[in-house]
């Protein structure tokens, strides 16, 4: 993984072959309390979303970023290096609560820098970049939904949907951020988040 100052970074990993990864509320809550723990010091979270065998996060990194951790023979950055204390500190749990042994998840978590802003259509201008950084946004809120989990995004637990709906008092995520980076607008979120993305857009983020 590769974090850049100044950009947002959708981060995300599956289980391996797909498996599942979270059973119960307490695996879901787990995985959250490492990810304030490991993550949150070194970037500002945007959105996150956990699904049963998989998770998203959106992730604006900053100057935190630059100060290279030594592990081993390498240098890495704060976030890879807590990225990498989350999935193996919650392996370690999940592996101890199901009596299993061995990786739970992909051996190499993706990170796409979403300033590189494809084309829609090569006969269209760019996005904004606000608008690709809303439509990522919005995708991982619709991660559940889409793929029929819910009837509405309201009725999911694992993802920052509910803090930005006003319906939970998360604090987790930068909403400021969200606001300035990702068109986030608290009177209008919900309506914004049932809108149809382009699938272009979609098939660019998985």
């Amino acid at each position: 993984m590769n974090f850049h100052p100044g950009n947002l970074h959708h981060v995300y990993n599956q289980g391996n072959d797909q498996q599942v990864i979270f059973y119960t509320d307490e695996d879901y809550c787990a995985f959250m309390k490492l990810t304030r723990r490991y993550v949150l010091p070194y970037t500002e979270i945007i959105a996150w979303c956990l699904m049963p065998n998989h998770f998203h996060f959106m992730t604006y990194a900053d100057e935190r970023c630059l100060k290279m951790i030594k592990q081993g023979g390498i240098y890495i950055d704060p976030i890879t290096n807590g990225i990498r204390k989350l999935l193996r500190g919650y392996a370690r749990i999940f592996n101890s609560r199901y009596q299993r042994t061995g990786s739970i998840f992909r051996q190499k978590t993706k990170s796409k820098k979403l300033t590189d802003i494809p084309l829609i259509e090569k006969e269209k201008p760019r996005l904004k970049a606000e608008e690709y950084h809303a439509a990522c946004f919005h995708y991982i809120h619709q991660n559940p939904f889409r793929v029929g989990l819910v009837k509405k995004m309201e009725e999911w637990d694992y993802s920052s949907f509910k803090d930005y709906a006003g319906l939970r008092q998360g604090t987790l995520c930068n909403k400021s951020l969200a606001a300035k980076l990702c068109l986030y607008n608290p009177e209008t979120f919900i309506k914004d988040s049932y809108n149809q993305l382009p699938e272009k857009i979609v098939n660019d983020l998985k």
